[in-house]
């Protein structure tokens, strides 16, 4: 696992510090990883349902299924 700096506005500094004092999370990181992970869902589900819509247009559907299921 790596590390990764990054400078947060202060308003999400407070965001995560709430989250960890409500036991949302038990680290900042942990409310980190877990709001990249759902992003990273949300990215996967995007994904599905613009080829679903490009289908439904007669649009060639074109990407790599196994791909996109490795977001999932």
């Amino acid at each position: 696992m790596s590390t990764l700096s990054v400078p947060l506005p202060h308003t999400l500094e407070l965001f995560i510090d709430t989250m960890v004092k409500r036991g949302s999370a038990s680290t900042k990181a942990e409310v980190v990883r877990q709001a990249l992970s759902r992003y990273a869902e949300e990215e996967a589900v995007e994904s599905v349902l613009r080829a679903q819509q490009e289908f439904k247009d007669g649009k060639e559907v074109r990407g790599n299924l196994r791909d996109i299921l490795k977001q999932l």
